[in-house]
């Protein structure tokens, strides 16, 4: 008990001073037998008068001072690394929401040009044959014909149902309209 009590003092105080003298991260990844060594060094030399040698000396556990600022200083370092890391996560999914859109958007305009593209040939083609087949039915029969052409004329000047169309009774467009036929 008696040499129990003469080293813990000469020990804490050696070690107080090396772990003080350090950072939270040298005394966590830095090389522990360096700490050692220098620590036997001089506790050797202060016990030297007690007729004692250390030999060896482990460290279990830092304990941080829990009333110092110095937890508050380990805690608001770790939140401010961790908002960091998610800014850092934030802009590059934004980034990368960014370069989805707008190869979505390019995907888009093509898909709707080409489309269009599409669309329009084959109203063009359409527009062709039907040019083609009345030109046909107006060339066999060319009475159906215009009479067809009166139908779609009626159709076309009627379709809302509120026209009013003001025309002599003799007027060739009614020439279908007639009863005498």
């Amino acid at each position: 008990r008696s040499a129990n009590a003469r080293l813990a003092p000469i020990i804490t105080d050696s070690l107080r001073n090396q772990i003080n003298s350090r950072t939270l991260q040298q005394l966590v990844s830095g090389d522990r037998s360096e700490l050692i060594a220098e620590q036997l060094k001089g506790i050797n030399e202060a016990v030297a008068g007690l007729g004692m040698q250390m030999i060896d000396l482990r460290i279990k556990q830092v304990d941080l001072p829990t009333d110092s600022q110095v937890i508050n200083d380990v805690y608001e370092r770790m939140r401010a690394q961790r908002k960091q890391e998610a800014a850092k996560l934030r802009a590059e999914g934004e980034e990368q929401s960014l370069t989805i859109r707008a190869q979505a958007d390019r995907d888009s305009t093509v898909l709707i040009a080409e489309a269009e593209r599409d669309a329009q040939r084959l109203r063009g083609e359409g527009d062709a044959d039907a040019a083609r087949i009345y030109g046909k039915a107006g060339s066999a029969d060319p009475s159906f014909y215009a009479f067809y052409r009166s139908l779609e004329a009626y159709r076309g000047s009627m379709t809302d149902g509120n026209g009013v169309i003001v025309l002599d009774k003799n007027d060739p467009f009614l020439q279908y309209l007639k009863n005498d036929r």
